[in-house]
């Protein structure tokens, strides 16, 4: 896979301190329930909600990622080669008056000019 903008993908490194910065923040953040010993919850188990807390943040740098790796636009390559061919252009015309359903050709001549472009083509 090849980049048309591959400067873009420096814009990746900006994510590391935006990461760096929501752990710090995470950590120093003050308990809602303050209790006097908290010897008793430390060995609870732990919820998946503890867990799914940090789902927004995780999706919110998938989409920062998907983004940037959307302006760098990837493109696959293949071998291309360009030629130049010539072409003849051809043009059929049939009368499709009453005058072609005589019956000199058989059936009629609307048929054999129909089974002589057929075989043309």
């Amino acid at each position: 896979m090849v980049f048309a903008n591959i400067e873009y993908l420096f814009l990746l490194l900006l994510l590391i301190p935006y990461i760096v910065w929501y752990i710090l923040k995470r950590r120093n953040n003050e308990a809602t329930l303050q209790v006097s010993d908290a010897r008793v919850y430390a060995h609870t188990p732990k919820s998946y909600k503890n867990y799914l807390l940090h789902a927004p943040f995780a999706l919110r740098v998938a989409s920062l990622i998907l983004i940037i790796l959307v302006l760098a636009r990837p493109q696959t390559t293949d071998s291309w080669q360009n030629s130049e061919i010539e072409g003849i252009d051809i043009m059929m015309a049939i009368d499709v008056s009453t005058s072609m359903l005589a019956e000199d050709l058989k059936p009629n001549r609307l048929e054999a000019a129909k089974d002589v472009a057929a075989q043309f083509i």
